[in-house]
């Protein structure tokens, strides 16, 4: 009989007609020696499915035996997975686009909004009983930033930040896009957009929000140096990959008032966060849930089921990255 394993519970209904499924624990693992261990128990399997914080590499693959086929990843990046050492294997290596898309946008524009106007500090105002003892703020406290009319810019012109980018019309915002190449989707309306350099972005945004997938090249693209281009004024916001920003270098930018606020969805070393990010005060956090939304996880899962079905059926499968 066919088996899938699932690493955690997934919303939705997984459907492999006729497969066995194995479903792991709510929660994450310890280390790779405990997941290493959840897939060795229930080797062999035709189908893993992975999430993003689990590390797949020869090892894991190693234990999910010889008749592993597909390595599903229920996330569009799949930094997460060795693609070479599946490749190797011939075990195709798929993600879950589209259905991620909607999600993390609306989640970008909630940290967007709430750190330009400082929701989490004034939560903290009423949980400190501060307003309940000094009453309603001066018109000079907790002044925000306002966003109707500024400048935006998306770095990676993906469909993440193309749905990004377009939120952007409701606010009349002027938006800038980074991109390897040209995105003409971006350029016309209605989002008309106009590609810009790295450097020249920061410099002139009030908005920043990072959309690029986690590679060599753009680890760490967020560091001191580019940091000291932007405005004190400015905000940035990050549902991309953690590592994409030198989280040391944004604390000190933070910190030192180089930057006015941000908003962040993923961290450098998940699931752990650095206290001083913690303790600031104009930073919102979000413990990495882009696409928590249950039509979207849903969604997430019958493409999962799709592309299961595609592989040990030799069809073509939705977000195919290596077969």
């Amino acid at each position: 009989m066919t088996r899938v394993v699932v690493t955690r519970t997934i919303p939705g209904r997984l459907e492999v007609p006729g497969a066995e499924v194995v479903v792991g624990r709510d929660e994450g693992y310890q280390g790779d020696g405990e997941l290493l261990a959840f897939v060795r128990a229930h080797a062999p399997m035709d189908a893993l499915v992975t999430m993003v914080h689990d590390r797949v590499g020869g090892a894991l693959l190693e234990a999910a035996g010889d008749r592993l086929k597909v390595v599903c990843n229920f996330a569009v990046g799949y930094d997460n997975i060795d693609v070479a050492a599946c490749r190797a294997r011939g075990v195709a290596v798929c993600n879950t686009p589209h259905a991620v898309t909607e999600g993390t946008a609306d989640v970008a524009w909630a940290l967007l909004l709430a750190a330009a106007r400082r929701l989490s500090e004034g939560r903290r105002h009423i949980e400190s009983g501060a307003f309940e003892r000094r009453g309603v703020l001066g018109m000079a406290e907790m002044l925000g930033v306002d966003v109707a009319g500024r400048t935006l810019l998306i770095v990676g012109a993906g469909r993440i930040g193309y749905a990004t980018a377009l939120r952007s019309i409701g606010w009349g915002m002027r938006v800038l896009y980074v991109a390897r190449h040209r995105h003409y989707e971006f350029e016309f309306a209605p989002i008309n957009a106009t590609r810009v350099t790295l450097e020249e972005g920061l410099a002139r945004a009030d908005f920043i929000s990072l959309h690029t997938p986690l590679t060599d090249e753009t680890r760490h693209l967020i560091n001191a140096d580019r940091l000291r281009l932007v405005k004190p004024t400015a905000v940035l916001v990050n549902t991309a990959r953690g590592p994409v920003v030198d989280e040391r270098a944004l604390i000190d930018a933070l910190r030192e008032g180089r930057l006015f606020a941000a908003g962040l969805d993923v961290f450098e070393d998940e699931p752990r966060v650095p206290p001083e990010l913690v303790g600031l005060p104009n930073v919102v956090l979000t413990p990495h849930v882009g696409s928590g939304a249950r039509r979207y996880r849903e969604m997430m899962t019958e493409i999962v089921g799709e592309n299961i079905r595609a592989i040990l059926e030799g069809g073509e499968p939705v977000g195919l990255v290596c077969r």
